[in-house]
């Protein structure tokens, strides 16, 4: 066995619907960049395009996101050496093998997804007679693609969120059908990964931070920008003196998502003295200003080069194809659809 097929096979996708912010940062992107500077782990790292398309018709806001997503992960220190960094709609064996474990899957396992699900709901809450009104093939079949992005890899672990873990179990449902009707072990089931130490930040309106709320703090706005945001979120009605709760307060949350344990605490401490909310608003601008100010600047630098990120996404193509070539030539010979000669 090569040193590279011992290796944990870890999968992550990032869909491209929107600009990457504060939330996501502390969420997913640096827990995942970690990883991939990991050499004892081989990381798949995807631009999920296809399925921004089951949110997202405007093809601007979704090429716009692709490339200050790939470059967002960039400038954070995505080892793109290590970690293999590719654009999902750059690796057409993906469709190719959604196909066939649709051919597989149950569509009472689809009724039971809970995007779709909810959408049901949605339209019966409103009094629709069709339950289906406004309910796309892509959200429908949104789990099925999810399935091959993870089985075409043989991802071992995938790092999700509790509202995602369905679509793993999903995943496995698929890989243990088709390895139980083609009579092989030819996927591996992939288990999820939740990391309960993993924050979900507070935006500026105290709900979760969003794109769907609209009350997100993006990653790499101008330094004006920036405070501008930060003094907009949302604060009770407590005068300088009095004491404060850190535990529900987002001002607080943000800062101790950055901060080492020793600032958190000295914060802490701050708020049982009964500091300011101006003077933590200001406080939390500048911690984070100075933490963000040099991948900004690479950031930038970055979505004024999109030629480099092109020739990065493509050499991460490269690789993930000449993994998922083989697996798909494997495949079609499994399922009758080989060469004659």
């Amino acid at each position: 066995m090569s040193a590279a097929s011992e290796k944990i096979r870890v999968l992550t996708g990032i869909t491209t619907t929107g600009t990457p912010h504060l939330g996501n940062y502390v969420g997913a992107i640096q827990p995942a960049i970690a990883a991939s500077q990991d050499p004892s782990v081989q990381s798949y790292y995807f631009l999920a395009d296809l399925h921004a398309l089951i949110k997202c018709q405007d093809p601007r806001q979704v090429q716009a996101s692709r490339l200050e997503i790939a470059a967002t992960w960039l400038a954070l220190g995505l080892d793109a050496d290590n970690a293999i960094f590719y654009r999902q709609s750059d690796i057409p064996e993906i469709p190719e093998l959604t196909w066939m474990l649709s051919c597989v899957c149950a569509k009472g396992l689809m009724n039971r997804a809970h995007a779709y699900k909810a959408a049901v709901a949605e339209n019966e809450a409103a009094g629709n007679l069709d339950p289906d009104k406004g309910i796309t093939m892509g959200l429908f079949g949104y789990p099925v693609l999810m399935a091959a992005d993870i089985l075409m890899f043989n991802a071992q672990r995938v790092p999700v969120g509790r509202d995602q873990i369905q679509h793993i179990e999903m995943a496995r449902d698929m890989a243990g059908r088709f390895n139980h009707l083609y009579k092989g072990d030819y996927f591996t089931l992939p288990d999820a990964v939740v990391d309960e130490r993993v924050q979900v930040l507070g935006g500026l309106d105290g709900r979760k931070m969003s794109k769907s709320y609209h009350n997100t703090i993006p990653l790499f706005v101008s330094e004006k920008k920036l405070l501008k945001l930060v003094r907009k979120i949302k604060t009770n009605s407590l005068e300088p003196g009095e004491p404060k709760d850190p535990e529900t307060c987002t001002l607080f949350q943000i800062f101790s998502a950055f901060a080492t344990p020793e600032e958190t605490a000295t914060m802490r401490t701050e708020y049982a003295n009964g500091i300011g909310w101006g003077e933590v608003k200001n406080r939390l601008f500048e911690y984070l200003n100075e933490h963000l100010r040099e991948p900004r600047e690479r950031y930038q630098a970055l979505m004024e080069d999109p030629g480099h990120i092109e020739a990065v996404l493509l050499k991460g193509a490269e690789r993930a194809r000449a993994e998922a070539a083989p697996v798909m030539d494997r495949l079609r010979q499994t399922v009758g659809l080989g060469r004659f000669i």
